[in-house]
């Protein structure tokens, strides 16, 4: 049985019948002469050297990041796709790098499998660089890191809540503001270039797991410059697709629509999704990569508000990444939650608790759909009630 400290923040701690044995476990796993036997006994020197090696990769994971930010800035994967397998020398007459210094890079993203050496002394893409030569999405994400990697410099300080200059906070203004809507256009132009350049990690998984052709009208909430609503318009021909976003960042979704000859069916107002009233009338709302920027009543606020908007028996489509991914455990507390705390709003949610959001904003008829790669989106399907009479508040 387990014995409970009476309040919260008693000098008593609660203790578990397992606390004995784990305590143990830990003891012996702490014990150099522990590790040393294990390390040499036959049966268990596998273990050993995976721990190992795991906890290495925690050491030098920061390292790791930098010698694939490096690769990126000097779009190693682009060039090697295109023009096939390089020496080192013709790569470091291309970067302008000293030869040793190109060598020494070179090397490393072999080691991480980002790079292959290739016949004749070259070096041509690995099978985890493949990927990011056509993925501009990703490529920018991983820039985009920069701005991550200063606020955690120090992160005690930024646990602590100490000031962060020139981090996520500043890259993402509407995080640090309650009036949104004040932020000038080139305030937003960073972040909503950023988002539409990965908007196709998303679109991908919402459009190969749910049909939008069963539906009349879509309002895309926080849809940024109108990156999905444009792929969304484009995959269902009779679908009438409006955007909502602050309104700088509407007016780039117009011309979007302008530019790609989508105005017909697709149009962007500008508002703040937590202040103002969302339009009415669609049969669909999506909301992709939002819900985890905000705190749980302003999520509950935009829920009711998407609630209200949609008609009767209208649906929801909610895509982010969720904080209990299976086999992909790391993404939610260990990745996002230092993250979003970074960025100074919002945190992870596993599906239970988006769940319980959603209910208690009026959904009903809540599931999960099935998506291709759910460390980039899982997708929550929730409905309205069908009877507009009944109020759910």
């Amino acid at each position: 049985m387990a014995r409970v400290s009476p309040t919260p923040g008693s000098a008593v701690p609660a203790t578990h019948w397992t606390d004995a044995p784990l305590a143990w476990r830990d003891r012996l796993l702490a014990s150099a002469s522990f590790r040393r036997w294990a390390q040499a006994f036959p049966l268990t020197r596998w273990v050993a050297r995976r721990r190992a090696a795991g906890v290495f990769d925690l050491v030098a994971g920061f390292v790791y990041s930098q010698v694939l930010l490096a690769c990126v800035q000097l779009r190693v994967f682009e060039l090697l796709l295109a023009e096939g397998p390089q020496s080192a020398s013709a790569l470091a007459l291309h970067w302008q790098l000293p030869l040793a210094s190109a060598e020494r890079l070179l090397r490393a993203a072999v080691a991480l499998q980002l790079l292959q050496r290739r016949p004749l002394e070259r070096y041509g893409l690995g099978p985890l660089g493949a990927p990011l030569a056509g993925d501009a999405g990703l490529a920018a994400m991983i820039e985009h890191h920069a701005a991550l990697y200063r606020d955690l410099a120090d992160p005690l300080a930024l646990l602590r809540g100490g000031r962060r200059d020139a981090g996520l906070a500043d890259y993402w203004p509407y995080a640090g503001t309650d009036a949104p809507q004040a932020l000038p256009p080139e305030r937003l132009k960073a972040y909503s270039d950023l988002m539409a350049a990965s908007q196709p990690l998303v679109a991908d998984q919402v459009l190969g797991a749910y049909s939008l052709r069963r539906h009349r009208r879509l309002l895309d909430v926080g849809g940024g410059n109108g990156a999905f609503a444009s792929r969304a318009a484009q995959s269902a021909p009779d679908l009438e697709v409006q955007v909502f976003d602050l309104p700088g960042v509407a007016a780039a979704a117009r011309q979007r629509f302008a530019q790609a000859g989508l105005s017909g069916r697709c149009s962007a107002v500008g508002g703040d999704f937590l202040q103002d009233q969302l339009p009415g009338g669609a049969d669909l709302v999506t909301l992709l990569r939002v819900v985890h920027d905000h705190d749980d009543a302003r999520v509950l606020r935009l829920l009711r508000a998407v609630r209200q908007a949609l008609v009767p028996g209208g649906c929801l489509l909610l895509a982010e990444p969720l904080a209990d991914t299976p086999g992909a455990q790391r993404m939610g507390d260990a990745y996002f939650g230092v993250y979003l705390l970074a960025m100074g709003r919002g945190e992870p949610r596993s599906e239970q608790r988006l769940r319980a959001l959603l209910a208690e904003a009026g959904f009903v008829q809540v599931r999960c759909l099935p998506t291709a790669l759910p460390l980039q989106a899982s997708i929550l399907l929730a409905k309205t009630p069908s009877s507009s009479n009944v109020n759910l508040d």
